[in-house]
């Protein structure tokens, strides 16, 4: 009679998902990369004076913060084949990765532009003014004493929105992304649905332990930017 659960099954699931990392990871790189520039745009439109441009933005990051992501990722996989059939365009070979990069890079650009737009207004405008006064030219005040500081300020939110996305990315198998938690399935299903517990439980310790080493990694860079802005403060 086959046991109910076997915890042999957990450290051979582990092994078995750990080479589907690098599309976990490409997924993410790629949604990182262009929702922070996307994030950064709409973060100027923000701060700008432009009145048509800050509803623009503030009303995108509303609308994407108030959208399940599961929503979204089914929103672009079956619309934007459809928009672009409109003109012509057949999108419907296009792999999953390209529809989850879209995805996430639409949802990360929203949480970036609230991190950068907190993280720019968290400094002191009379530094930027100090600086000037004794010289510094508009840019360099904001390359050597504005942006710095903004930096490590958006640090920890940085990581969280990322920590975020590593998690919401596993919403990607439902439209057939094989990435760590695509992988997961599939075994499950080569063993009939059973002892999926015990995948998924070597699937949350993969998690678990890229978490924290992403955690970790970021409380570090903080430690190590915060020294350096002290001493950036102090003259």
């Amino acid at each position: 009679m086959e046991e109910y659960f076997d915890s042999t099954y957990i450290w051979e699931s582990i092994p078995a998902l750990l080479p589907y990392l690098k599309m976990t990871f490409f997924v993410a790189g790629l949604s990182v990369l262009f929702g922070s520039l996307l994030g950064l745009i709409l973060a100027i439109m923000k701060l700008g004076e432009n009145k048509v441009f800050q509803n623009i933005a503030h009303g995108y990051t509303t609308v994407l913060r108030c959208t399940p992501s599961i929503v979204l990722l089914f929103l672009i996989y079956y619309g934007v084949p459809a928009i672009a059939m409109n003109f012509g365009v057949n999108l419907n070979d296009m792999s999953s990765v390209f529809f989850v990069v879209i995805t996430f890079t639409l949802q990360f650009g929203a949480l970036m532009s609230e991190v950068i737009r907190s993280a720019y207004e968290s400094i002191d405008r009379g530094q930027y003014e100090a600086a000037v006064s004794v010289g510094l030219s508009n840019m360099q005040a904001y390359r050597r004493i504005i942006f710095p500081q903004a930096f490590v300020v958006a640090l920890p939110n940085f990581g969280n929105a990322l920590l975020e996305l590593m998690k919401e990315g596993a919403l990607a198998y439902t439209i057939g992304l094989i990435d760590v938690m695509g992988k997961a399935n599939l075994i499950i299903a080569s063993n009939y649905n059973s002892h999926a517990l015990e995948i998924y439980i070597g699937l949350s310790i993969i998690y678990w332990v890229l978490s924290i080493i992403i955690e970790q990694f970021f409380l570090k860079l903080e430690r190590v930017f915060s020294k350096g802005n002290k001493g950036l403060k102090a003259a």
